[in-house]
């Protein structure tokens, strides 16, 4: 019992060592790296399957001898080499420490080659047990039992390969107990450590995701404009305030658009890109980052930025302009910080195609309103001057009335477009309209105009006018006899509805659902540009009803306390 006692103290003692390594070398960033997977290759994954090894080495050095065997803690570092870094590092570990515990220890003859054996052996299994490990929120307790059944394996090999077996059996039988338990101990505590890298990990992600939402949030406004030295700017030192790079930079495709932070004395705004790997990811597409001075390729002297992520701007498929973060020191850009880069990269491209997206629909659209304000059709203007000419003679108070409201019309058409107008103006318009439509057919339109006088808004023009002009040409112009037009425009609350019915020949049942069922060649720009304004700007429908031989009612509705907003 006191052969136990003893050898359990000096288990504790380096159980003690290897909590105090864990703690420290959990600290280290290479170390941060190892564990997160940021740097494996298969020199890196030789470098520590020997490190671990070595570590093996040492605690065999440092081990007991006892009844022809070594009570030792080796399996720890080669059980968490393979662990840690998989089967090629556990493998590794455990042949070297395997082999000098094998051949080149003096001393613990009895049981050189079984421990030799079982430390090959816990490298292995640690090395395969990785996948299991990986992702577990406890696996520093799935640890210490793998430790446990790594140390039973070994008094196991002890017993099948030791000989004589009656001295093999005496050994375990004092090592056994503190040897199994503590060193299991010792493996789960490792992890424990271990455990706090990946938590920090995670975090360090939840934080990035959450700051690249606050980026996005807030730079929206600007990219959708485009990008330039302007909305580069804004952006510029919106990441600069939210992050803790060095230095933030947004170029084009071939000068700097932005640059804030160290390094912005040479780095200015307009000129030209010189950095290598910039020029790379604009040819590539690809993100690209850089640990060391030299790799990050600026040429000035006293320039201090050391990392670099670059990420490209994309705008249909094609890269239009980078996004950089830097750091001053060497060796500090982490995984979340590509992460982050890349997405708040990604979030960049996409506001930029959006941007251009709306600057497209912007463009189409004032395009279609100039050609629809533009749209006199020569037969109307032709009838409608056909009829002032008719009446020159017989009422000439009338005609000259005609021709102040056909220059109603023509101004209507050709002055500057605006994207809004007062309400007032519109119906006039519609007034204008109407009455020379009444003029042509005296007996064969009627007019009713339910509108509260008091409604003062602005709203986009040629909202109202051209379904009033479908409802006369394709409804009432089409019936046999006389018609009634209504246009009703009433206040609801916050909201303002507007109705325009007649009482004309409508449309077949199977054709009142399609879209452009409501107009026909002639007319058809007017009543779908409606429609898609409608939608653009209120978010609102055209409500179609209309049956046969009875009329039509289109209805739609606008928010009546809206703030108008300058389009261009």
């Amino acid at each position: 019992m006191s052969m136990i006692l003893e050898l359990s103290l000096g288990f504790l003692e380096r159980l003690g060592l290897i909590v105090i390594f864990a703690m420290l070398i959990s600290r280290v960033v290479f170390f941060k790296k190892y564990v997160r997977g940021e740097t494996r290759s298969l020199w890196v994954s030789i470098t520590y399957g020997v490190i671990w090894g070595l570590l093996g080495v040492l605690m065999t050095v440092m081990g007991t001898q006892v009844s022809g065997g070594v009570a030792n803690s080796r399996t720890i570092p080669v059980l968490l080499a393979g662990i840690i870094g998989g089967p090629l590092v556990g493998t590794l570990s455990g042949i070297i420490a395997g082999i000098h515990r094998m051949y080149f220890y003096v001393g613990g003859d009895l049981t050189a080659f079984s421990c030799g054996v079982s430390t090959i052996v816990a490298g292995v299994i640690g090395g395969y047990s990785k996948k299991r490990l990986d992702g577990r929120p406890k696996r520093y307790y799935e640890g210490f039992l793998l430790g446990i059944g790594v140390e039973v394996i070994q008094m196991f090999l002890i017993l099948m390969l030791a000989q004589p077996f009656d001295q093999a059996l005496e050994l375990v039988k004092i090592i056994f107990l503190p040897m199994t338990l503590l060193n299991a101990i010792g493996v789960g505590l490792f992890l424990y450590f271990i455990q706090q890298i990946y938590d920090e990990s995670d975090n360090a992600s939840a934080k990035m995701a959450h700051l690249s939402l606050q980026i996005a949030n807030q730079t929206v406004s600007h990219l959708r404009k485009g990008l330039n030295e302007v909305s580069a700017q804004a952006v510029t030192e919106i990441i600069f305030k939210l992050t803790h790079y060095d230095a933030v930079a947004i170029t084009d495709t071939e000068c700097i658009l932005s640059h804030m932070g160290t390094g912005e004395d040479h780095h200015k705004p307009g000129s030209p890109i010189w950095t290598l790997m910039t020029k790379e990811a604009l040819q590539s597409g690809a993100i690209g980052q850089a640990q060391v001075k030299k790799d990050v390729g600026c040429d000035h002297a006293s320039c201090q930025l050391s990392s670099v992520i670059v990420v490209p701007l994309v705008s249909n498929d094609k890269p239009i302009g980078t996004l950089k973060v830097y750091k001053t020191k060497p060796n500090a850009m982490s995984k979340p910080d590509i992460e982050l880069v890349k997405g708040v990269g990604n979030l960049f491209s996409t506001q930029l195609e959006l941007g251009a997206i709306e600057k497209q629909k912007a463009l189409r659209a004032k395009a279609e309103l100039t050609a629809l304000r533009a749209q006199i059709k020569p037969h109307f203007l032709f009838n409608a001057l056909n009829a002032i000419m008719s009446l020159t003679r017989t009422d000439p108070d009338k005609a000259r009335t005609l021709l102040q409201e056909l220059s109603v019309v023509l101004r209507n058409g050709f002055k500057n477009n605006e994207p809004f107008i007062p309400l007032a103006d519109e119906l006039r318009f519609i007034d204008a309209y109407l009455n020379i439509e009444k003029a042509r057919f005296p007996d064969k339109l009627k007019v009713e105009m339910c509108v509260d006088e008091s409604l003062s808004l602005n709203l986009p023009p040629l909202i109202l006018q051209p379904l009033v002009e479908n409802a006369v040409k394709h409804g009432i112009q089409k019936k046999q006899g006389p018609g009634v037009l209504r246009v009703e425009i009433k206040r609801v609350g916050d909201e303002l509805n507007f109705l325009v019915a007649d009482d004309g020949v409508g449309m077949p049942v199977d054709q009142k659902d399609e879209k452009d069922s409501i107009s026909d060649e002639n007319s058809g720009i007017g009543l779908t540009n409606v429609k898609e304004r409608l939608m653009s700007i209120y978010k609102r429908e055209l409500n179609i009803l209309s049956k046969p031989n009875e009329g039509t009612q289109i209805r739609f509705s606008i928010p009546y306390n809206r703030l108008e907003e300058k389009y261009s």
